[in-house]
């Protein structure tokens, strides 16, 4: 909330004008302006940490359901995918190449080949 109040006091400092599109009753010039500027960016700030904890707590009892498993998108590639990409580029084969055949990026193959 700090930095709300910092940017728009940047903003008439340098001689500009604060008028907010969406709540016009929030014009700096004005005593009831600063005092929805403060309501509003303290409603912000509690939603903000709101969403926060709640994606944190969902985050927690989906791991704790999963007992361990991958949380996020099934890798493209096998074990034993990425152990072949290893030899075959070693080898020499192209990243490029590599990527074709199994159908990823090359940023996939430079991850797995470091």
């Amino acid at each position: 909330m700090f930095e709300l109040f910092a940017i728009v006091k940047k903003i008439i400092d340098a001689g500009g004008q604060f008028l907010s599109v969406a709540e016009p009753r929030a014009d700096k010039s004005t005593s009831i302006g600063r005092l929805m500027i403060a309501v509003l960016g303290g409603l912000a700030d509690v939603e903000r940490d709101l969403i926060r904890t709640g994606a944190g707590e969902g985050r927690a009892r989906a791991r704790a359901k999963l007992r361990g498993q991958h949380m996020g998108r099934p890798a493209k590639m096998t074990a034993a995918q990425k152990q072949e990409a290893r030899r075959r580029r070693k080898d020499g084969e192209s990243v490029a190449d590599l990527a074709r055949s199994y159908g990823v990026s090359p940023a996939a193959i430079y991850r797995t080949t470091a």
